[in-house]
């Protein structure tokens, strides 16, 4: 928001505990507040609304981060901000109008008597005490006595209002009707305020939008509705609104979703004391558990999406005290997942659409509860057309829109995976190109080392896979480059470290370690230095083999012992590559929706908050000597140039083109329950290829 008149910019604000170690409140708050605009906080208790309000009001102030009014820093209170409380505040021996004149005798020293006296009686007209103006707070009612509180706030003119529950003491009827005066009151004034609720309704009637906090500890912002009404407004009218109840709905859902989300973690971890408590009988021996390193056994596809993998496993860079890392290779994806399901592999590097597609069930598979705690690499993947295309002029997508028109039988392209994040992305950009992918296109599941075949043989027109792979394709004459998934979505999630939600929870020091390991292997992949030595230690038998070296030279453009000068289509470490990003798993439910294959789920929310794990991400960032960034909160482009907002997805997709939107409901979100690991001196269970 440009024209931010208050700015929270990146807020954490921690305690310390009695017996040592902290409590995170919040954690990298970013808002931004218009002038005039009234915002309201809402969600459970302890999800730290109070304690933005303190910070906003310069009554404490953040570990990191700050907040900018007016484009100066907040410090201390000042009289630019003025809070209400929930209890009124109010000195009991002084009148309404004595109450009203302490501020404005404190703040307006300057000021005549006479303009002091005119402030003090207009305000006590405002809100329409005149009346009462020579009664004690005894002799008021509740409602009354809030409405003293709130002319005394807005008797020195602040920039900002903060009120703290101004009306949850307050009856019914007194709170619809302080309610009604309060909106009237900061329109008529121009005050910006922000109002922290546990009241949907008054939320709704009262704000221009809504910043919904998630569970304590480390609260983030977990999403932000805009109240589309008109003002001025009045109760009957907001209520008759068409989006009244739909907003409504909205509001009641992400509460219900939080208070399923706490009542899970505190079941994981119920189970995870049981699994290791049955570990322990298990090993027989006493007070083994936890000294010896876990045996982690890691899926993957041999790709260039694994060079932290092989590079970690090469420089020794897994904390050997923590986790004994087991490589194991797997030709598709369908063979991968499966072993991942049933407990063959512990963790895999998969596909960034898989621990969706797994909680979800889908391809008629039962749910199963995974999570990403980090993501592995970025971009990655090019559009590979057979040759013969490119020679008949097919160089762009109109060009192949029109070749695909001129013929009777779909576009034949492989994918590694159905419904995976190459086939969404290459959906998304076919249909923003006028190409139906229903209609005008085929999609054929092949494994990635099969892919040239098929082109060779002509079983099918192009394919869609790893950069590295087309270049192949390339230099052998079979192919030519059409399209790169960074002119689809610039640093999309490619692959990501997918395990299962009970094994976490169970092992939670064995995962850290593997991902701290893995980013500390994927600084370097990024490092143009060390690019010879990346190319050497793929080129090995185990990883690609001999045969991709030189697609790998080529791709980085990297001579023996020297930097590399090309830019490589992965990225693996720069601009917070790693983040576990529950705003990037919405697009890609945007577009599991989009093509018909589940409905919408209402419960997003919930959903992402299991899947995606930013808090174990930044723990394995600390862990590994890396700062953890916040992740932004902003809306993003791909290639149809529509606006996607996490906040509004359903906005988004009523936008796209060809399709009519999908059902919305909500879908059941499984529960992992650990299992017992294997122990060091075991070996890993055979895998099937």
């Amino acid at each position: 928001m440009g024209n931010a008149f208050i700015t929270v910019d990146n807020v954490t604000r921690s305690f310390d505990l009695p017996r040592g170690g902290s409590y995170v409140a919040l954690k990298d708050i970013d808002l931004a507040i218009r002038q005039g605009e009234f915002v309201s906080l809402i969600g459970h208790s302890g999800c730290g609304k109070s304690t933005l309000l303190n910070l906003l009001a310069g009554l404490d102030q953040a570990n990191t981060g700050g907040i900018l009014m007016h484009g100066r820093q907040v410090t201390d209170p000042g009289p630019d901000r003025m809070v209400v409380f929930q209890n009124y505040s109010l000195l009991p021996w002084q009148t309404v109008r004595q109450n009203i004149a302490l501020a404005v005798n404190n703040v307006m020293r300057q000021a005549s008597p006479e303009e002091r006296r005119e402030r003090i009686e207009s305000t006590i007209k405002m809100v329409g005490l005149a009346g009462a103006a020579d009664k004690l707070p005894t002799e008021l009612s509740g409602g009354m006595k809030q409405r003293v509180a709130i002319a005394r706030a807005l008797s020195i003119r602040p920039g900002l209002l903060l009120l703290d529950e101004p009306f949850g003491a307050l009856d019914a009827l007194t709170r619809g009707n302080l309610q009604q005066q309060l909106m009237q009151i900061c329109q008529d004034s121009g005050v910006t305020a922000v109002m922290v609720t546990h009241d949907v309704d008054e939320a709704l009637l009262l704000s221009d939008r809504i910043v919904c906090m998630t569970n304590g500890p480390e609260a983030r912002i977990g999403q932000i509705l805009t109240v589309p009404f008109e003002r001025p407004r009045s109760r009957l009218e907001v209520m008759e609104h068409p989006e009244y109840y739909n907003l409504r709905t909205e509001l009641i859902g992400f509460l219900q979703q939080q208070r399923r989300l706490r009542q899970r973690r505190a079941e994981l971890m119920r189970q995870a004391e049981i699994s290791r408590a049955a570990e322990q009988r298990s090993l027989g021996v006493q007070g083994r558990v936890g000294s010896a390193p876990t045996v982690l056994r890691l899926g993957y596809l041999p790709g260039l999406d694994v060079a932290p993998l092989a590079m970690a496993i090469d420089r020794r860079l897994f904390d050997p005290s923590a986790v004994q890392v087991v490589p194991v290779s797997f030709a598709t994806w369908e063979r991968l997942e499966m072993a991942l399901r049933e407990g063959q592999i512990d963790a895999a590097i998969t596909p960034a659409s898989t621990p969706l597609r797994l909680t979800l069930g889908l391809d008629g598979a039962p749910p199963w509860p995974a999570i990403t705690p980090m993501t592995v690499s970025r971009n990655g993947n090019a559009l590979c057309l057979a040759r013969p295309l490119g020679d008949r002029g097919v160089t762009d997508r109109d060009r192949l829109r029109e070749w695909i028109a001129g013929r009777e039988r779909p576009f034949s392209v492989a994918v590694p995976q159905r419904r995976g994040i190459t086939e969404l992305l290459l959906r998304h950009w076919l249909a923003a190109g006028g190409i139906d992918p229903d209609t005008m296109v085929r999609f054929v599941p092949i494994a990635p080392l099969a892919m040239q075949g098929a082109l060779r043989n002509q079983q099918i027109d192009a394919f869609i896979a790893g950069r590295y792979r087309a270049a192949e394709a390339v230099n052998e004459r079979l192919g030519v480059l059409l399209a790169s998934d960074r002119e689809i979505w610039e640093g999309h999630p490619e692959k990501v470290l997918t395990c299962q939600e009970g094994w976490a929870a169970a092992h939670p020091e064995a995962l850290l370690a593997l991902c701290a390991g893995l980013m500390r292997a994927a600084e370097r992949c990024d490092d143009g230095g060390q690019r010879w030595a990346m190319v050497q230690v793929l080129s090995q038998p185990q990883w690609l083999g001999t045969r991709a070296a030189g697609a790998l030279v080529q791709q980085f453009s990297v001579e023996p012992e020297g930097d590399s000068t090309g830019m490589p289509f992965n990225r693996f470490h720069a601009d917070r590559a790693h983040a576990s990003n529950p705003a990037e798993g919405c697009w890609i439910l945007t577009q599991l929706s989009r093509w018909g294959w589940c409905p919408f789920p209402s419960n997003r929310v919930e959903l992402l908050s299991q899947v995606y794990r930013p808090d174990l991400c930044e723990r394995a960032q600390s862990l590994a000597g890396f700062a953890a960034l916040p992740l932004p909160r902003g809306a993003f482009l791909l290639a149809d140039g529509l606006r996607f907002d996490q906040d509004d997805p359903l906005a988004y997709l009523q936008q796209l083109p060809g399709r009519p939107s999908p059902p919305v409901q909500p879908l059941p979100v499984p529960l992992g329950v650990p299992a017992v690991s294997v122990a060091a001196d075991d070996s890993p269970l055979p895998i099937p290829r």
